[in-house]
């Protein structure tokens, strides 16, 4: 399925469906990149991801939003995270995505609808254009807002590095941090 976003297109399915998520790397046309998980709530992270206190103050500033998070894996499946250690997971600010995700189960495969090196949909047109004949449903919300992949941030070791610039700024996500932690901690970007 494709689903509007307020970055971009998704394209989702359940992830704990390990079928499904190979469905969904059959369709992008990769097969050893993770694939991150939107959520409706962050106690649903309880007992899936480790979580710290970069990780907890980042949440609380910027979710429901363009923020995307990578923790320690600890219950996601491995189709979802290729077998690796950790796992990307956000909540979207877009009505409905966050209504799909709750009638989901609260879980729902985030990744960009379009193939491999090709740019995302921004719209539920280009969807039907691109990937129409690949999927079973394409869910039209308008032009995906920001029109531009979220921030993604690595809080899995506890100290924050930028792996893709995005939506936020960096000094935002630094400024979010500095009240639990020093400000020369963070990790700027290459």
């Amino acid at each position: 399925m494709i689903y509007p976003t307020d970055t971009v297109y998704g394209l989702g399915c359940d992830p704990f469906r390990p079928e499904s998520v190979e469905r969904i790397f059959r369709i992008k046309g990769e097969r050893a990149k993770p694939v991150p998980i939107l959520i409706d709530n962050p106690e649903r992270l309880r007992g899936l991801v480790e979580l710290n206190e970069a990780a907890e103050g980042l949440m609380r500033r910027f979710w429901p939003g363009p923020l995307t998070l990578v923790l320690r894996n600890v219950g996601f499946p491995p189709e979802v995270t290729r077998g690796g250690s950790t796992v990307g997971v956000r909540i979207p600010n877009n009505s409905i995505a966050l209504s799909l995700i709750s009638k989901s189960g609260g879980f729902l495969v985030g990744t960009s609808a379009n193939r491999t090196g090709c740019p995302p949909c921004l719209t539920a047109e280009e969807a039907l254009e691109r990937l129409g004949d690949e999927v079973d449903l394409i869910i039209d919300g308008g032009r995906a807002e920001l029109a531009i992949g979220s921030t993604v941030v690595d809080v899995s070791s506890g100290e924050p590095r930028l792996l893709r610039p995005g939506p936020l700024d960096w000094g935002s996500i630094g400024a979010a941090i500095r009240p639990s932690r020093s400000a020369d901690r963070v990790d700027e970007p290459a």
